[in-house]
């Protein structure tokens, strides 16, 4: 695992979000994984991919920039921010939103295996 593969997966998963590419996001999430929504809601692969699904949210603009990788093995923690422009539930959404994304390298594949974002205030 290196810090250019995982870079490279990050933007790869921006890409999907935004074209709403289920089959990659259903790739990359892992089974078990387990997230936290800016609101502290708990959430799954089953209820994240069902929101992609609906159409629950819906990026206009999105920026990202990567904080920090930190690679532990088959393990990599990712904290980036994105400047994001949106629509989420029928309202309008914009901000600064950071993740703390987990990937592990399972079967020769990287999947997320946590998530948490928050509302970033600065």
């Amino acid at each position: 695992m290196t810090l250019k593969e995982i870079e490279s997966i990050e933007y790869r998963l921006i890409d999907a979000l935004k074209e709403g590419n289920l089959t990659f996001l259903d790739s990359i999430m892992h089974p078990n994984l387990v997230g936290v929504a800016p609101n502290g809601d708990i959430f799954n692969k089953e209820i994240d991919l069902e929101s992609h699904r609906k159409g629950d949210m819906i990026i206009e603009n999105i920026t990202p920039k990567i904080d920090t990788i930190k690679i532990f093995g088959d393990t990599a923690i990712v904290v980036i921010t994105y400047d994001t422009r949106g629509i989420m539930l029928g309202k309008p959404v914009s901000g600064l939103f950071r993740y703390n994304r987990i990937w592990k390298k399972v079967e020769n594949k990287l999947q997320i295996i946590s998530v948490s974002c928050v509302k970033w205030m600065y």
